[in-house]
């Protein structure tokens, strides 16, 4: 970690004392774009940012990965960047990421989800990203009557785990998320098959299981389940309800 915060430091210094070279310039996006492209044979350029640092800015390849380069294009490096702060170190690159994956978020419709709806207020909204064969989504479901009970509404998407072309073996959970979004039922049907219960698998024409996996895929989910909280927070992995309420500011009762 320290040698991280070090080699990132010193790449700050760096571009603060360019910067004072440099100095302004509004094609400085397109100038990079032109420049990285021309020295890293094949990469194409998806998209250029400010990275929140004078003269710095974060670059995100077609296919690849996401770097931050100094605008001369003469120094990079892959990772995140933080902010060393009197309170604290500030994961600058996260805090980024959070504002683009609330957007994404904010755009599924809730007519797209499974959703379990609290019968009070709802103090709060998540996002779960679930399989139906995973044990740690099948626990977190468990805890879902106890979110309710806190005002949590729960929002699935589908995401199954082994993808959307999985081998015979591992089709089950993409089978059974598909079945369950073609079901009047849905809520009904998500809980049937995490009980391991059996059910007749449906298929319709609905594409929102390709879609919302994809979207899962843009957001950074990796594995399921994955936890979407309405600032764009990724919380990957299994939480308890009272966990969970705490991480969103919720009194338990």
């Amino acid at each position: 970690m320290m040698k991280n915060l070090q080699k990132i430091l010193i790449v700050c210094l760096l571009a603060m004392l360019a910067s004072r070279v440099f100095g302004a310039d509004d094609d400085a996006e397109s100038r990079l774009k032109q420049t990285l492209e021309a020295s890293l044979a094949g990469m194409v350029v998806e998209s250029v940012k400010p990275a929140g640092v004078d003269a710095l800015y974060e670059v995100t390849f077609l296919n690849g990965p996401t770097i931050v380069a100094h605008e001369s294009g003469s120094y990079f490096f892959v990772g995140d960047l933080f902010s060393v702060l009197e309170s604290g170190v500030v994961n600058i690159t996260e805090m980024r990421r959070n504002g683009e994956r609330a957007k994404l978020m904010a755009a599924v419709e809730d007519s797209d989800t499974t959703i379990f709806m609290p019968e009070g207020e709802v103090k709060a909204v998540i996002s779960v990203f679930t399989d139906t064969t995973c044990y740690y989504c099948r626990k977190l479901h468990a805890e879902v009557p106890r979110l309710n009970e806190l005002g949590v509404e729960v929002r699935y998407l589908a995401y199954p785990r082994y993808g959307l072309n999985p081998a015979d073996k591992n089709r089950r959970g993409l089978d059974e998320l598909v079945s369950t979004w073609c079901s009047d039922d849905r809520a009904g049907t998500l809980t049937a098959y995490k009980n391991n219960e059996s059910r007749p698998l449906k298929t319709c024409a609905s594409t929102l299981v390709t879609e919302q996996f994809n979207l899962g895929r843009a957001v950074g989910v990796s594995g399921t389940p994955a936890i979407v909280l309405d600032s764009g927070e990724l919380i990957p992995g299994y939480k308890t309800a009272d966990q969970l309420a705490e991480i969103l500011g919720i009194t338990k009762e």
